[in-house]
């Protein structure tokens, strides 16, 4: 099946005046115009599926944004090929914009000084979405995202978690096959993130809708995202699944056991002791030497348990050990 996005080699070098120190410098910056050459995206190729939920990870700087902002039409590549629904974002914008929906981070698609509802109004036209299909996707979006409260309230006037639900809904008013989130939910508490996975998880499955997601909360990533494509630097470090990212690079996962009695020694072949408190002990190992199961068989063998868990590595820990190594043949 043809991807829904297809990249290529794809490359932005942006240009960065060069800074000279005291008066002389200032006046040859002015008369030079020297430039030092960055590039923001270095050669990554990647092709994402229909209906695919992905996570674009990197640290700030990484190129992330830059990926997006040519993804979705805003910037012209250096070089380079993309093709996202069939189309070259840059080269047929106004066909293409129809077909994508967008929200990026703190900045909003709605207009300022008026209701939501209003700007609502003013995108069915702009899309000229059909009545019927404005009023049933306006009547669903409502009730997920709760718009009712503030749907009557300008925009200058909302919390950043109602504009944020706002502006979702808006990006998807004319049912586009493609949604790119730029930090959906970046400076949001705990109830309106949460309101917010729900509803992108809900799109996706219900009207598989294909989502590309950058984030920097990684609950966000292991709450939705089935595969993650990792950047730094401009190149491509990972790509693939979570738990497959978690197997390669995850480091030792831990098993947490409750002893039946106390035991002087807890010592097990394979794994070590992290910590040990009353009845309890943390154990670690490695995945690729020693499986959970046969951890848990040699424990059993040799002492008497009440109960044990199995943690995995989080996924933060795992990420800023791939940036720390650079794992540039991932």
């Amino acid at each position: 099946m043809n991807p829904i996005i297809s990249v290529r080699g794809l490359e932005k070098r942006l240009r960065v005046g060069k800074h000279h120190r005291g008066k002389l410098g200032l006046l040859r910056n002015l008369v030079t115009r020297e430039y030092n050459v960055i590039p923001a995206v270095d050669g990554i190729s990647f092709d994402v599926g229909a209906g695919e939920l992905v996570g674009y990870l990197g640290p700030n700087g990484a190129g992330k944004s830059t990926t997006l902002k040519i993804l979705t039409g805003l910037l012209v590549p250096t070089a380079g090929e993309v093709r996202v629904n069939g189309q070259v974002p840059w080269k047929e914008r106004v066909s293409y914009v129809a077909t994508i929906g967008a929200v990026f981070g703190q900045r909003t698609t709605l207009w300022w000084d008026l209701p939501v509802i209003e700007s609502l109004d003013l995108l069915q036209h702009i899309y000229r979405i059909p009545p019927d299909r404005f009023r049933r996707n306006l009547d669903r979006f409502r009730e997920l995202l709760e718009l009712d409260p503030f749907l009557h309230t300008p925009v200058r006037s909302l919390s950043l978690g109602q504009r944020m639900r706002a502006d979702l809904c808006a990006a998807l008013m004319h049912d586009p096959p493609l949604l790119f989130l730029d930090e959906p939910t970046i400076g949001l508490d705990v109830v309106a993130k949460e309101r917010i996975r729900s509803f992108i998880r809900r799109v996706n499955e219900e009207r598989g809708t294909t989502v590309i997601l950058t984030t920097h909360d990684l609950s966000d990533v292991e709450k939705l995202c089935g595969r993650v494509i990792i950047i730094d630097h401009g190149k491509l470090l990972y790509d693939g699944g979570l738990p497959d990212l978690q197997r390669r690079f995850g480091g030792k996962r831990e098993l947490v056991v409750d002893f039946a009695e106390e035991y002087q020694e807890i010592v097990v072949e394979g794994a070590e002791v992290l910590g040990r408190e009353g009845l309890r002990a943390t154990y670690g190992f490695e995945r690729d030497r020693l499986s959970a199961s046969d951890l848990i068989g040699r424990l059993s063998a040799k002492y008497r348990i009440l109960d044990l868990s199995v943690r995995e590595p989080d996924v933060e820990d795992t990420i800023r050990r791939i940036y720390k190594e650079r794992l540039l043949d991932a």
